[in-house]
């Protein structure tokens, strides 16, 4: 019998799939997923154009040198480093530093602050939260009515920020640093879509709010959204960075699952908390089995079972004791057809990959059935 005391040799997310959006530090967070056992499924749902050479960036620094704000937002520290990388390459890093010492610099967070400092500039104040929620909050109590205010977005429109300012009185400055683009090849994408829709994954993360609208855009244009609205909704755990890149979600009635502090390792860490708390766990024939992902724990040990088996295990387990008819164990079979010996075929290698042939009886002429423990029938019998 398996020892709940004995560590196993798995991380927390092995059996799972998770999906990921991002085209920034995409690696960073593939790795952390990784190492916690996790099968990852990375397709960049947009790509990051810098602007050093556009003219929108130039003209806003400009802007900002000749008429210094009462105010610069630093928003990232990947956007603040290329717009003060962008200036010295026009010849104008200098100019663009001595006006920014000498206004108020707020930061949204603390790698923003720690680019900041890396410039030789102080930044006065920075929140704790690390929300833009908290930095409008503050420059709204102050009062900006009058305010000359540059934000330095961060690929996109920041939503209600600029416009809440704005009705405050405040006169502001964009300074676009870099914008999302599709990905150039989007087939990666298609296939990142496909497996959600097909409940091919158990999470799909999220660390931009531009992400999240490029993935749900690309289902529309595939006629696929409300499929995958339907995954998200049940099937697939749609996990966000923080609040602001849960944003587009929402706003399609998605819920989302987030972390307290919005960092990589929190988001992980959550997900390593959320996925095995939403596996079925079942005493089957003197075992306890955990039916994750793309595999089974028995005991504690970690089973890989091919994608039919899969489906055969979820839909037996759906109703554990019954005994479930072949007739519907082969609707259960992606792409099986009308052959019944496809279940047979698929139950088979199912039992082989388990490891323990007793977990699942073959009830002659009628089907097959999760050999529920006696103890565990009445709790299950209505399930």
């Amino acid at each position: 019998m398996y020892d709940e005391e004995q560590q196993p040799e798995h991380g927390p997310l092995a059996g799972f799939t998770v999906g990921v959006t991002a085209a920034r530090r995409a690696e960073e967070l593939g790795a952390l997923l990784q190492r916690r056992g996790a099968t990852v499924l990375h397709a960049p749902a947009l790509r990051i154009v810098p602007l050093a050479d556009d003219g929108e960036l130039l003209a806003a620094t400009k802007e900002i040198i000749d008429q210094v704000p009462d105010v610069v937002v630093a928003t990232t520290a990947i956007g603040f480093r290329g717009w003060v990388e962008a200036a010295d390459g026009w010849g104008l890093g200098e100019q663009l530093l001595g006006r920014l010492r000498g206004v108020r610099l707020l930061a949204r967070g603390p790698k923003v602050k720690g680019a900041i400092r890396a410039a030789g500039l102080t930044e006065e104040w920075s929140p704790s939260s690390e929300s833009l929620a908290e930095v409008l909050d503050r420059l709204l109590e102050e009062g900006v009515d009058g305010d000359r205010i540059a934000v330095q977005l961060h690929g996109e429109p920041l939503p209600g920020f600029v416009e809440s300012l704005r009705a405050a009185g405040a006169e502001v400055v964009p300074v676009p640093v870099y914008r999302w683009m599709p990905p150039e090849d989007i087939s990666p994408l298609d296939r990142l879509l496909d497996a959600a829709v097909t409940r091919g994954l158990d999470a799909l993360t999220f660390t931009s709010a531009p992400a999240a609208a490029s993935l749900l855009s690309r289902a529309e244009d595939r006629g696929l959204l409300d499929e995958l609205l339907a995954a998200l909704a049940h099937d697939v755990l749609p996990a966000c960075v923080g609040p602001v890149t849960a944003i587009p979600l929402q706003a399609v009635g998605v819920d989302t699952v987030q972390p307290e502090r919005f960092r990589l390792g929190p988001l992980v860490q959550l997900l390593c908390q959320e996925l095995p708390a939403r596996a079925r766990s079942l005493p089957v024939a003197g075992h306890m089995v955990e039916i994750r992902g793309h595999a089974v724990l028995v005991d504690g040990e970690l089973k890989p079972v091919p994608p039919a088996g899969m489906s055969l295990l979820r839909a037996l387990s759906r109703r554990p004791g019954w005994v479930v008819a072949r007739a519907d164990l082969l609707r259960a079979l992606p792409g099986a057809g009308r052959d019944e010996h496809a279940v047979e075929t698929a139950m088979a290698r199912l039992r082989t990959a388990l490891g323990a042939p007793k977990l699942i009886q073959t009830v002659v002429k009628r089907g097959y059935r999760l050999a529920l423990d006696p103890a565990a029938d009445a709790k299950y019998a209505d399930a």
